[in-house]
């Protein structure tokens, strides 16, 4: 095979949750530049429409879901719908999370279930649903969880016990379903974003975005194009011999 065409995605299926801004936008676009059949799914029906808007003005034609992952019953439906639609999925890309900010002395039951169950518990029961669905019966199929340079190391000056746990927790995850999974045709990477402007972000960069500059090596955050190439390569067949894998896109933080 071409070199070029280990890194093609013509054809293949695939399911972007939180896909309707911020870093989910980001993969989701990269993904279907590639060729990739794209659907997505967001808790905000007008969120999706905007992104639905943006990807179609790159070329893109995505299908967009309203569901809410933190809801369980929901994750069957969200599936059937894109089965329905597509056909089965080949790539799962588990992108939808969320934080909360308090010192962990302070740090309420409730926050703390509210990130863990959609960050970690959702990763799972869809990754779950998919394979038991598309990829065991078939004996192929390819996850690619999002984690955080928060599942790698601490920041002293960001105060989010639950999403450190929840990250961490999610980068396990994939180490464990693809030992489980790989006899299946299953391949299980997790990407560990840096520090990347987004609607869950900026609070927070806004107070300590310079030092976090400062103390990254290539002296900068991501941009709009830093996670294209990475989740391309872990969908395509250019990492075909790759699985259990966590990797950085942090501009070397996590190694500072």
């Amino acid at each position: 095979m071409a070199l070029r065409e280990l890194f093609e995605l013509q054809g293949r299926t695939v399911l972007v949750t939180g896909g309707s801004r911020g870093l989910g936008l980001q993969l989701a676009r990269a993904l279907g530049e590639m060729g990739a059949k794209v659907a997505i799914s967001a808790r905000k029906a007008d969120e999706l429409n905007e992104a639905k808007a943006e990807l179609a003005a790159a070329g893109i034609n995505a299908f967009t879901v309203v569901n809410d992952l933190s809801e369980t019953e929901q994750l069957r439906p969200l599936v059937d719908a894109v089965v329905e639609r597509y056909g089965d999925i080949d790539i799962l890309v588990n992108n939808a999370g969320a934080s909360w900010g308090a010192p962990a002395a302070q740090h309420s039951t409730e926050a703390w279930d509210k990130v863990m169950n959609l960050n970690a518990r959702s990763v799972f029961l869809l990754s779950q649903e998919v394979a038991n669905r598309c990829f065991i019966p078939r004996q192929r199929g390819n996850i690619i969880n999002v984690g955080s340079v928060s599942s790698l190391r601490v920041d002293m000056e960001m105060k989010a016990v639950a999403y450190y746990a929840s990250k961490a927790a999610v980068v396990h995850l994939t180490r464990a379903l693809a030992c489980e999974w790989g006899p299946h045709g299953i391949r299980v990477n997790a990407l560990c974003p840096g520090f990347f402007p987004s609607k869950l972000a900026n609070g927070l960069l806004e107070n300590i975005g310079t030092s976090i500059v400062a103390r990254t090596p290539l002296g900068r955050l991501g941009g709009d194009d830093d996670l294209m190439g990475a989740v391309v390569f872990l969908a395509s067949d250019a990492s075909r011999h790759v699985t259990g894998q966590a990797l950085a896109i942090d501009g070397g933080a996590s190694i500072a």
